[in-house]
């Protein structure tokens, strides 16, 4: 009797359909994402043309990291190494320490922080006062949050649940600035998720064991661009 139980549920053309359908909507997705970021820069005061500007740095920026420091990290890491004597070839394990370089990624940290620094003395000048001091306030409430949802992920780095800074941030600008809450949720997303998530858990890559550990490395889709974005578009 043939037992094979592994089995397609679909036809195979209705899957390669699918996939080809998913391939033609991929430009589709990216506009629609583009879009909501350049609304987001929008709500900002930002100009579209700014905006789109804005998006296109963060996107190209998001390839470049730029080391800021490199680090020991406390646990050695194991490789093998080749020998060639006499024509023979002998694999000889070397234990040496791993070196972690610390990096900031230009798309999904320095530009957003810019940004909201930018919108910090743009209050300020505007003399906007309690919306500055709202904003500096979700900043420490959300780093708070931040660092304590924040988990070490072994030759990771520092992992925290996707929609928890978005949603705490976006609950904090509400009940701070309720009627003028868009700043406030993007500095505070932001600054926050910087401080909170990545710069008050330094101490715990040494513990990590990866080669780089880049503050903002994931870009558009970092915890730091994305957090200050959503909180926005939720707000």
């Amino acid at each position: 009797m043939n037992r094979n139980y592994n089995f397609l549920p679909i036809a195979l053309p209705f899957y390669l359909m699918l996939f080809l359908i998913l391939i033609l909507l991929l430009p589709v997705l990216f506009f629609i994402y583009a879009g909501s970021i350049v609304a987001v820069f929008a709500r900002l005061g930002l100009s579209p043309a700014v905006g789109y500007s804005l998006f296109w740095l963060t996107l190209f920026g998001s390839m470049i990291n730029i080391p800021i420091k490199q680090i020991e990290s406390k646990k050695p890491i194991y490789q093998e190494k080749e020998v060639y004597f006499y024509g023979m070839r002998y694999v000889v394990p070397t234990v040496q320490k791993q070196k972690t370089v610390i990096a900031v990624n230009v798309g999904g940290a320095v530009i957003p922080v810019l940004l909201s620094i930018y919108e910090l003395v743009r209050l300020v000048v505007m003399g906007r006062f309690y919306l500055f001091f709202a904003s500096l306030l979700a900043v420490a409430i959300v780093a708070a949050v931040c660092h304590h949802f924040a988990k070490p992920v072994k030759g990771l780095g520092i992992a925290i649940p996707t929609f928890i800074p978005p949603l705490v941030t976006a609950a904090v600008a509400l009940i701070l600035a309720f009627h003028s809450p868009t700043i406030v949720a993007y500095v505070g997303g932001t600054l926050g998720t910087l401080i909170g998530a990545d710069l008050m858990n330094l101490n715990r890559i040494t513990d990590l064991g990866a080669p780089v550990a880049s503050i903002g490395g994931a870009g558009t889709f970092d915890g730091i661009f994305l957090t200050g974005v959503l909180a926005v578009l939720l707000v």
